[in-house]
C-alpha cells in the first residue's frame, strides 16, 4: 500500500480561473506521465520478477523513501521531476511480482486486462462526478487517512494469516476507500488546495494505482481454483 498524505488544510494555490485552468492541465500531464514511468517500471519488472520478490521489502522501502523525499523537493524545478518519475518507476517494479502471480492464472491475462480497464472507467466516471456536483468532498482528508491506516494494519495481519476471504475483504473496502480518494484529491485540485501540479499529480497516481491493485486482488481471488 502506497503511503497518502491528505493534510492539506488552507495552502490553497490562490489563481485566476486561467491559471485554474493551465494547473488542472499541468496536473494531468504529469499524471499521464507518471502513468507512463509506471507502466514501464512493470514491463521491465515482469522480467525480473523473482529479483525483485527477494528484495521486495529493500524496494518498498525506497519507494516510499522516494515519496518522503518528493514532498522535500516539490518546489524545486527539474529535481522534483526526476523524484516524481524515480517513485512512479519504481512503484512498477514493485507491483511486477503480483501481475506475474496473475498472469500465472489460467485467465491472468484477461484479469490483469479488466482490472486495468475497471479501473480507468471508475477514475474516469468519479473524477467527472467530483468535477461536476455540488456536493464537497475536500473535508474527508482525516477520515480518508484513517481508513489508510487500518487497511494497512488489517493488511499486516493478514500476512500472517493469509486468509484469502480476509484479503477479499480488505481489498473489497480498499477499493471503496480508493474511490473516494478520487473524488477528494480531484475537488482538491479543482479548488486548488495543492502547492504544485505534482502534488496533485501523485496524488492521483496513488489512487490509480491502489485501485487497481485493489481490483487485481479481488478479480485475482475468484480467479484461482483454490
Amino acid at each position: 500500500m502506497a503511503l497518502y498524505d491528505r493534510d492539506y488544510q488552507a495552502n490553497a494555490y490562490e489563481r485566476s480561473a486561467v491559471n485554474v485552468n493551465q494547473f488542472v492541465k499541468q496536473t494531468y500531464q504529469l499524471f499521464a506521465a507518471s502513468m507512463l514511468v509506471g507502466s514501464a517500471g512493470a514491463y521491465v519488472g515482469l522480467g525480473m520478477a523473482s529479483t525483485i520478490a527477494s528484495m521486495y521489502w529493500v524496494l518498498v522501502i525506497a519507494e516510499l523513501a522516494l515519496l518522503f523525499g518528493l514532498h522535500a523537493v516539490i518546489n524545486k524545478p527539474g529535481i522534483n521531476l526526476m523524484v516524481l518519475f524515480a517513485f512512479t518507476f519504481m512503484s512498477g517494479l514493485t507491483l511486477a511480482p503480483l501481475l506475474v502471480s496473475i498472469l500465472s492464472l489460467p485467465s491472468g491475462g484477461s484479469i490483469v486486462a479488466n482490472a486495468f480497464l475497471l479501473t480507468s472507467v471508475a477514475f474516469g466516471g468519479l473524477s467527472l462526478f467530483a468535477m461536476n456536483t455540488n456536493r464537497d468532498f475536500t473535508a474527508m482528508g482525516k477520515m480518508l487517512t484513517i481508513g489508510i491506516i487500518i487497511l494497512i494494519v488489517a493488511s499486516l495481519i493478514n500476512m500472517f494469516t493469509q486468509s484469502s476471504i480476509f484479503q477479499l475483504a480488505i481489498a473489497s473496502i480498499g477499493a471503496i476507500l480508493m474511490s473516494f480518494f478520487i473524488l477528494y484529491d480531484t475537488q482538491n485540485i479543482i479548488k486548488g488546495n495543492y502547492s504544485s501540479p505534482i502534488q496533485g499529480a501523485v496524488a492521483l497516481y496513488l489512487d490509480f494505482l491502489n485501485l487497481f491493485i485493489m481490483l487485481l486482488q479481488i478479480l485475482g481471488i475468484f480467479g484461482r481454483d483454490d
